[in-house]
């Protein structure tokens, strides 16, 4: 088992490997918050990649789902990260239920999705980004419960991002997040989510708007958490919703995957941290 020094090393790497967006934000915490944000990525990461990876079923979820109760409780296997997450969860008090519901959701992931309605895609939304959010913000430190529902918000705005980026590769896996009432609205149908079309930019349009609606009513988060840690979250909203209007100013073209660069990555974590 790793001590755990070895642990947040891991986990540290982890999370310089493969958090493109998250880690920019992460360079703007304290050291203690910079790794305990690392465990929690690690966590999430590897349960995502369950996921997604070839053949992905159930049962490699449900023996995480087991390791995680074990875990919470101090019994570690030997995945590398858990003496990290651990501590960070005990350390902030983050409340165990947030984890369950992340392995809820991207268990969801395994059959092809169709989803009905709005209502449908925000409680997914929830799970597999609000829950991140919420967690987030208890590293991150708050005293108004305000917080709470402001950092859900966020995660929903964080995945509809997500989930406007990436459609057509979703799509073409048997995913698809966009609303079945929204797609018949604007006239799109599931099969046609590859194909660009003024009906699809249309039905990406109105998404793209709820999405910033999102943004706006989540905007108070900022000055709820404590001092030292705005300027990560800055960064951390800054980059998502930079990345919707690259997306928007792109017209929402799903024939490529719009990105950030680095260097403009790094220009928002520099204004993020002069305020």
């Amino acid at each position: 088992m790793a001590t755990l020094g070895e642990s947040y090393t891991f986990c540290r790497a982890v999370a310089r490997r493969r958090a493109k967006n998250f880690y920019y934000s992460f360079v703007l915490l304290p050291r203690e918050q910079r790794n305990a944000m690392c465990a929690i990525y690690a966590f999430m990461r590897y349960c995502d990649d369950l996921s997604d990876e070839p053949g992905a079923s159930r049962e490699p979820l449900e023996r995480w789902r087991c390791a995680l109760t074990d875990a919470l409780g101090g019994k570690f296997d030997a995945y590398p990260a858990w003496p990290a997450f651990y501590d960070t969860v005990e350390r902030y008090r983050i409340p165990h239920e947030y984890f369950f519901q992340m392995i809820e959701g991207v268990m969801a992931d395994l059959e092809p999705r169709r989803i009905a309605t709005f209502d449908e895609l925000y409680r997914y939304c929830y799970q597999v980004a609000s829950v991140v959010g919420l967690c987030t913000i208890h590293v991150f430190g708050f005293d108004s419960p305000e917080a709470l529902p402001l950092a859900e918000k966020c995660g929903v705005a964080f995945q509809l991002t997500n989930i406007l980026r990436d459609v057509c590769e979703d799509a073409a896996r048997g995913r698809v997040y966009l609303p079945a009432e929204d797609l018949e609205r604007f006239g799109v149908g599931a099969e046609g989510l590859c194909e660009p079309s003024d009906a699809l930019t249309r039905l990406m349009r109105f998404e793209a708007d709820r999405a910033r609606g999102y943004y706006r009513e989540s905007e108070p988060l900022v000055g709820m958490v404590d001092k030292g840690s705005r300027p990560a979250l800055r960064a951390l909203i800054g980059i998502y919703s930079r990345l919707l209007e690259r997306i928007a100013e792109g017209g929402f073209d799903i024939t490529r995957r719009v990105s950030l660069p680095a260097a403009e990555k790094g220009w928002i974590v520099v204004r993020a941290w002069m305020g």
